[in-house]
């Protein structure tokens, strides 16, 4: 195996955590994930895997590594299962169990028109046709039929948080250029 350049041990500026190893899987090295997206392509489309190490250490494990060099990814169930060239054999993936999988937003796949990554919503600014400002995207929330957009305007005293269903019937408009979404919602609902 040969070392690895400083420059593919730098953790990515716009990195987004989208996994957690659950285990290993098999005898030869493979990582079972648990993917943070229904539709984890940031995980198939990325080649390289950045970790952070799981909270609680195993003793004698062997040491976890910074980047993981995927060689094979495929679905498995609700999961994915995947191998790296750093892990040779079980004993080196058991070491990963709970370890948090990152990749660099650029290597995400072109999304669709009207289609958004949930990070990229994150922070925006969210508008009402009035033109008053609702708050900002602070995290979103899948109910299996559609994304909900969790906004917390945070200038009131407490913070007021908004719960906006992420479908047209509500959503008129996402600027991504402006940093806003533009809401058919009112400040009373």
């Amino acid at each position: 195996m040969s070392a690895l350049a400083d420059d593919d041990l730098a953790w990515p500026s716009d990195a987004v955590e989208v996994g957690r190893v659950l285990d290993a899987w098999g005898i030869k090295g493979w990582i079972k994930v648990l993917p943070y997206s229904a539709d984890p392509q940031a995980l198939f489309t990325s080649r390289r895997w950045f970790l952070q190490p799981p909270d609680v250490l195993r003793p004698g494990a062997p040491p976890v590594p910074r980047l993981l060099r995927i060689t094979a990814a495929r679905e498995h169930g609700d999961a994915i299962v995947a191998q790296a060239r750093e892990l040779p054999d079980r004993r080196a993936a058991e070491a990963l169990k709970g370890a948090r999988i990152f990749v660099s937003r650029a290597s995400f796949p072109t999304a669709d028109e009207g289609e958004y990554y949930w990070v990229d919503l994150i922070g925006l600014a969210v508008v009402n046709r009035q033109g008053e400002t609702l708050g900002r995207v602070a995290d979103l929330m899948d109910t299996g039929a559609h994304s909900i957009l969790r906004v917390v305007d945070d200038t009131t005293d407490p913070p007021t948080e908004r719960l906006i269903p992420f479908v047209a019937a509500y959503i008129d408009q996402v600027e991504m250029a402006a940093g806003r979404i533009l809401v058919d919602w009112g400040l009373d609902y």
